[in-house]
């Protein structure tokens, strides 16, 4: 008796994956594995097994990956500032690298032929995820149901999902769902009425922060505390990485922070208008700027910003695992056992303000930039330094 391929197919438990559980059911001759990458989203895992057999799977796998998502990818990409058209902090583009090792993990081990993913084919996730299959998975095949199937609008998938008796989620006033993706780095919504760059984002959408009007009227405080560039804790109690971000997202949240409405140009040449909320995040690398000032030499830190735009640009692009991208992390990471210390914020409707920043390091000196006299600065040499560039004027 033939033994039956198997396809891995990475599964939210939302319609898009359901009605392509579905779909490569109905055109393979293959098991489809459900497999689904827990990196910290909302998420009911009984419902998702429940979904998943309701369809006809017998495998679902469901892999707890939060700690190695924010410890390997998060804070990598929190340590090279890296600002995506300079304000989109790449929530969903840092997750998927992590997403496609692990399934195609899952394809090796259960010896699947090929591996499938539910990206649109107007989307940037499809090059990231179908870059990281290669990386690690090369002669393994990629299945992606929205660049063949014909099905061709949101309109088909619902009659679709009609069809066959798949649930359709309701978004909060009761109409089918804006597409959305969120983890515990950040949250995306597009489409619908954001489509239309005119149109002001709906408060209903936003899922993790409140409006910086409705925040508390009293601030609040946080002390982010840092060892080789990492944060390690808050308020001086050690925590694991989910924990720290799932304690910050919470915190920056309340307080209105970290929301971002943009117009992107997508790696594949279209502009999209998403709107991101990434309110932990967003508190991480103001702090992690602030401890760097007060430990990394200038050299450094300029570096970093003159490849902090190219660096982002890779992760957009689905780069993370590119010979390029590998050379700027060392860069990135060239003196970050410097970066220890912590960080304190105020936070205040939606607005964050440093109160201070403590290190043992040497880099600053209160001597050298006080303005009392002291024989620890040479004004002369200023003198001649002005000189100097003078010269390069000419």
């Amino acid at each position: 008796m033939k033994k039956q391929r198997k396809i891995v197919l990475a599964y939210s438990g939302g319609l898009d994956t359901s009605i392509i559980l579905k779909w490569l059911q109905e055109n393979y001759d293959a098991e489809v594995i459900a497999y689904t990458a827990d990196v910290g989203q909302e998420m009911d895992r009984k419902k998702i097994t429940k979904n998943a057999k309701k369809l006809g799977v017998k495998k679902i796998i469901i892999q707890d990956l939060k700690n190695i998502f924010v410890k390997d990818y998060v804070y990598p990409l929190i340590r090279g500032h890296a600002l995506y058209e300079g304000v989109y902090l790449l929530g969903t583009s840092i997750a998927r690298p992590l997403i496609a090792k692990d399934q195609i993990r899952i394809a090796k081990k259960f010896k699947a032929y090929a591996v499938s993913h539910g990206s649109t084919g107007k989307g940037n996730d499809q090059v990231r995820f179908e870059l990281g299959y290669h990386y690690f998975g090369p002669k393994i095949k990629i299945i992606a149901p929205w660049r063949i199937w014909k099905l061709k609008s949101r309109t088909d998938l619902i009659n679709y999902a009609k069809k066959h008796g798949i649930p359709i989620p309701k978004d909060k006033r009761g109409a089918p769902p804006f597409s959305v993706d969120d983890n515990l780095f950040h949250t995306s919504t597009e489409g619908k009425v954001l489509e239309n760059p005119k149109n002001s984002a709906p408060e209903f959408i936003f899922q993790r922060t409140t409006s910086p009007e409705k925040a508390p009227n009293k601030p609040s405080f946080i002390t982010i505390n840092f060892k080789n560039g990492d944060p390690i804790g808050l308020n001086g109690k050690k925590l694991s990485p989910a924990k720290v971000l799932d304690k910050l997202n919470q915190l920056a949240g309340r307080n209105g922070i970290g929301r971002v409405d943009l117009v992107e140009n997508r790696f594949i040449g279209i502009k999209s208008r998403g709107v991101y909320e990434t309110p932990g995040g967003t508190l991480l690398i103001v702090a992690h700027r602030a401890i760097e000032s007060v430990t990394l030499d200038k050299d450094t830190m300029h570096k970093k910003d003159e490849i902090m735009s190219r660096y982002a640009e890779l992760v957009y692009n689905g780069y993370w695992y590119s010979k390029e991208r590998f050379e700027l992390q060392k860069i990135v990471d060239l003196k970050r056992n410097k970066v220890n210390g912590s960080v304190k914020l105020k936070l205040y409707k939606g607005n964050i303000t440093i109160q201070s920043r403590q290190t043992l390091s040497n880099a600053y000196s209160i001597k050298k930039v006080s303005f009392e006299e002291n024989k620890t600065f040479n004004k002369l040499n200023v003198e001649r330094f002005i000189n100097f560039h003078k010269k390069k004027l000419r």
